[in-house]
């Protein structure tokens, strides 16, 4: 399990959200800095994100969806949860 924040994230949850983060930046053949800079997040912030190593907050989620011309529910739906 992932440390998060001085927390574990038991549930896998933050590494599910990660890795469909990245799934949908890939699929859009963007670069993990060109996503951050459209989402407007740093672009080291958005590596922790996508390896889940930090509790996204739910406006950061709608910021990244955005720049990925998608919901923050189709990346909340990921399949491992």
């Amino acid at each position: 399990m992932a440390r998060v924040s001085g927390q574990l994230d038991e549930l896998g949850m933050l590494t599910a959200l990660g890795a469909a983060i990245r799934s949908a930046r890939q699929a859009k053949e963007l670069s993990q800095e060109a996503l951050a800079d459209a989402a407007g997040i740093d672009r080291s912030h958005m590596g922790k994100i996508e390896r889940g190593e930090r509790n996204v907050t739910i406006l950061n989620i709608a910021r990244i969806a955005k720049a990925l011309s998608s919901s923050p529910s189709t990346l909340l739906a990921a399949p491992n949860w």
